[in-house]
């Protein structure tokens, strides 16, 4: 216990702190959750969405590959291989041979994939639109010093 309270007074941490990083986590979690039901509600996984979503994020003049998919979701190449397969037996994405290295396999949205992300974001950004002006003063309250 005291232990606790040397490090709380070395970091200057008060139960105003502690409040506000609950919070925080409260709220992305809650996101989070937001997006999962959304995903599930067309039929897809929260990690299927946010896939779709790495790939229709990507400038019109480049080409996402399934490398670049892995990086962007934090998993493991062959954990995007098997991603990519499912997203493709579902009609939403396809493989294209790469134009400028034949090793490699570049991603596309196909029509439908395009019309169920556009569904999509349209109700994340909606629910960001919500949540916004909370998240906003608890980055404004936590730019300020500390009491």
């Amino acid at each position: 216990m005291v232990q606790l309270r040397r490090a709380e007074r070395r970091y200057r941490l008060s139960t105003r702190d502690y409040s506000r990083l609950a919070a925080f986590r409260f709220a992305l979690r809650s996101f989070l959750r937001f997006s999962e039901d959304a995903a599930a509600g067309v039929g897809l996984s929260g990690q299927h969405y946010q896939a779709l979503l790495v790939v229709r994020a990507c400038p019109e003049d480049r080409r996402l590959t399934i490398n670049d998919l892995a990086r962007q979701l934090l998993i493991k190449h062959n954990s995007a291989v098997e991603l990519v397969d499912r997203l493709s037996r579902q009609g939403l994405l396809v493989r294209e041979p790469s134009v400028a290295d034949r090793r490699k396999v570049e991603l596309q949205l196909t029509s439908h994939g395009r019309d169920v992300l556009a569904d999509l974001a349209a109700m994340h950004r909606h629910e960001l639109q919500r949540v916004g002006p909370m998240l906003k003063r608890f980055f404004a309250e936590l730019s300020r010093r500390p009491d």
